[in-house]
């Protein structure tokens, strides 16, 4: 069975910087979930980061995650506490929660510093986004992952469906 790391916010886990949740209501979710291939991770804990906690976003924001990876952009608060260290730690010990499952796959919350697939915030916490991705997100597809958003699970049932490990 294709294991799916996904993001514990999305399983109503309140690990999210504002201390909630962001469960997925969908069919095909409560499908994976109660098949037991789902694999609950969240980087922003597991780094080190308490709940609640500050919101942060990558400075700048440009490079996305690939940036942080690279070390020539940061995360910081609004602030201007530098939490970068944590991101990382927790993005490594994502891929190696993944690699432990076996999952190829990951399904992630859009927007986030971390798990950010597509959108990211800008860096100026004016609440404003723009293309790019978080640091697990971009150092899970670094590593060979699949990496999917909340709103396209149709496209990873699709993967799931043409794929065999």
């Amino acid at each position: 069975m294709e294991r799916i790391l996904v993001s514990a916010c999305l399983l109503g886990r309140p690990v999210r910087y504002d201390g909630a949740a962001k469960p997925v209501a969908d069919d095909l979710f409560a499908r994976w979930r109660a098949e037991g291939r789902l694999v609950p991770f969240c980087p922003e804990v597991s780094g080190g980061l308490a709940v609640p906690r500050p919101a942060a976003e990558i400075v700048p924001a440009a490079g996305g995650g690939a940036a942080v990876l690279a070390g020539t952009a940061r995360v910081l608060t609004g602030a201007g506490d530098d939490v970068t260290d944590a991101f990382l730690r927790g993005a490594y010990l994502a891929l190696d929660c993944a690699r432990r499952a076996g999952a190829r796959i990951a399904l992630l919350k859009e927007g986030s510093p971390s798990c950010g697939v597509h959108r990211i915030h800008d860096g100026t916490f004016q609440g404003r986004s723009l293309p790019g991705e978080g640091i697990t997100a971009a150092l899970l597809a670094q590593a060979g992952l699949r990496v999917f958003t909340e709103s396209e699970l149709p496209s990873l049932a699709s993967f799931l469906d043409t794929s065999t490990p």
